[in-house]
């Protein structure tokens, strides 16, 4: 039995009550499915910036009511401080996934990106830690590493952030090392890389590259490639983001609190190699895509590859992920094809 299924069945014999913002989104709602089938009580706060209530609709629907009745939600912003004092008032683990993602985005409009992921995580913060509670977990980014050109990327070796979102996630884990230094409260930050699965987005202008091109090929329309197609990231399936989480947030060892892991699989995947996974596993799926993918300029603020080290969050939290790239994507087709329908 590993470590995370040890904690798992723990929980589900002393249930906590656990607050997650940003409930509504894609992890968030991934995090909230998680706990209630674990039988925790569970607080969420959303403004519906980027979340949907339909998120919160599946999970209600995947759960059983005994399940769902542990859930109470807040409609309100982490940008105001009352917000994030209710929701956190007696929690006993945070699991902060709020923020405004996106490097287009941010570049497109950086003062909204700051409020939400620099004032918002300042508020929840200083809430948590009034609050007293027991852990504090964050969604940090793998943009953090910004220009610096080593492969694999290691959480102590970091370059100059390339986009206005990788500043104020850069400035989340400087906030979260000062709170550590002078409060006393320590908090860890997991660096995400490139997560995807059920209830991600597929819509809008900013939506990821996986959900994005798997809604356009079941609809028959045009694939666009930044690039030549050999820009290459560490996709991590969304399961083992929430085993990350619950690991992080339920750590007994002192010396794993106060530090930033990477949450990826470790391994790299090209553009060309990610849109030939998808093409097949929709084919597998009874959807045939007979186009190929059309090619165009770098995008502004990209990060050319990107792979992370997972040593420090195995030695730490005894992280082991448990889906690859093409595991992850068979697992999450059916979602997909049913949202399109």
């Amino acid at each position: 039995m590993s470590q995370y299924q040890t904690v798992c069945e723990q929980l589900q014999q002393i249930p906590k009550t656990w607050l997650i913002t940003g409930v509504a989104g894609f992890i968030g709602s991934n995090l909230l499915e998680t706990l209630l089938k674990l039988n925790q009580n569970v607080v969420g706060l959303d403004n519906f910036a980027t979340g949907h209530q339909h998120n919160l609709d599946e999970v209600q629907s995947l759960v059983k009511p005994e399940q769902w009745a542990k859930f109470s939600f807040i409609e309100g912003d982490i940008r105001n401080l009352e917000d994030c004092q209710t929701a956190c008032a007696g929690v006993d683990y945070v699991l902060h996934q709020a923020a405004l993602g996106s490097v287009p985005r941010s570049i497109a409009d950086p003062i909204t990106t700051n409020a939400a992921n620099i004032t918002g995580f300042l508020n929840m913060l200083t809430a948590a830690r009034d609050a007293k509670v027991i852990s504090f977990t964050y969604a940090a980014s793998s943009s953090t590493y910004g220009d610096h050109p080593a492969l694999p990327k290691v959480e102590e070796n970091i370059g100059k952030p390339l986009s206005p979102y990788a500043v104020t996630k850069y400035v989340n884990e400087l906030y979260a090392e000062v709170f550590a230094r002078i409060y006393g409260f320590k908090t860890i930050g997991l660096r995400y890389f490139n997560v995807f699965g059920k209830r991600q987005d597929p819509n809008g202008a900013y939506a990821a590259v996986i959900p994005k091109w798997t809604a356009a090929m079941i609809a028959g329309d045009d694939v666009f490639i930044n690039g030549d197609g050999e820009t290459s990231r560490d996709f991590c399936f969304i399961e083992n983001t929430v085993q990350a989480n619950i690991l992080a947030a339920t750590t007994q060892n002192d010396e794993a609190k106060n530090q930033v892991y990477n949450v990826a699989v470790g391994d790299r995947t090209t553009l060309n190699e990610l849109f030939n996974a998808i093409k097949a596993a929709l084919n597998e799926n009874g959807v045939i895509y007979k186009k190929e993918a059309i090619y165009r300029d770098f995008r502004a603020g990209d990060v050319r590859h990107s792979q992370a080290s997972v040593i420090k969050i195995q030695q730490y939290l005894t992280y082991m992920p448990q889906y690859n790239i093409t595991e992850g994507i068979k697992n999450a087709m059916s979602w997909y094809i049913d949202f399109q329908k």
